[in-house]
């Protein structure tokens, strides 16, 4: 018997259609390949509870499911804005209350800077017209005798605001004298604009600081600007004649300027200096 009588033969096609009945199925399960951790949460499936039976069927989880995301609580970003607003309110309040105690300092300077850039009969003029104005606000305080703010600690009176008329005094003349020397255009208009700005804001941090009422700095800010008006144009209308033409007319003037102006540095000295150290 030869060896291949014993051996069936199948033809080249029916083994082909007999392979091909069952194809082999290759998947991404039947491979032993490690999967991430978010494809294979995210492939996770979860079943519903069997409402048939009555029993809840527990959700299939991976085991590193603990570290999920912490939610989002409104409640902690409300608290941390808050903690933000009463830390910027703090810091503006306590550079309000350093500027507050720097203004006489600062529009003092400016005047004494005013005063040496011009130096002429006006400014010595405009000098006297200072103290006088602060010498008014204390007669006013006196006799109208309104009480301060009752959240401050000062005793004395204050109706009008004398640092009100004392800013407004010399932002007036500082921008009188601009618009002398400059005169009128759009730089020096808007530099006056900018002048009355701050005198404004600084007016404004004595009713900040709770150490005067909204109506004791407008009326002192009203006297101070009026009050300057009022000294100045006695100068162009009177003063400055009688001042060019009699000696004893520029004497008076020389003579109060300096006394007037020692007589400030002296109260400068005692009640700004001495009574902050």
């Amino acid at each position: 018997m030869s060896l291949t009588a014993s051996i069936p033969i199948r033809p080249f096609t029916s083994f082909s259609h007999a392979t091909l009945r069952n194809p082999i199925k290759i998947s991404a399960f039947t491979l032993d390949f490690p999967l991430p951790k978010s494809v294979r949460r995210n492939t996770t499936t979860r079943r519903r509870p069997n409402s048939m039976n009555g029993g809840a069927v527990a959700a299939r989880m991976d085991d590193d499911d603990d570290d999920e995301d912490v939610p989002f609580s409104p409640s902690l970003e409300q608290e941390a804005f808050i903690n933000a607003s009463k830390l910027v309110g703090a810091s503006v309040s306590g550079l309000e209350a350093v500027l507050n105690k720097l203004s006489k300092w600062l529009f003092a300077v400016v005047f004494g800077v005013i005063l040496l850039w011009r130096h002429d009969a006006q400014t010595l003029w405009a000098s006297i017209g200072s103290i006088l104005n602060s010498a008014l606000s204390h007669i006013l305080k006196r006799i109208l005798n309104q009480k301060r703010p009752g959240s401050t600690s000062r005793s004395d009176p204050g109706m009008p605001s004398s640092h009100a008329q004392s800013i407004f005094y010399i932002v007036t003349f500082a921008i009188v004298s601009m618009v002398q020397w400059f005169g009128l255009n759009g730089l020096t208009a808007a530099l006056a604009g900018l002048i009355f700005a701050l005198g404004s804001y600084f007016s404004w941090l004595r009713i900040s600081q709770k150490l005067h009422t909204v109506n004791q700095v407008l009326v002192g800010a009203a006297i101070g600007l009026g009050f300057s008006v009022v000294w100045l144009w006695l100068w162009d209308a009177i003063v400055l004649k009688a001042f060019i033409s009699f000696l004893w007319v520029r004497i008076i003037v020389v003579l109060a300027a300096v006394g007037l102006c020692s007589s400030f540095v002296i109260y400068v000295v005692r009640y700004w200096v001495l009574d902050e150290q």
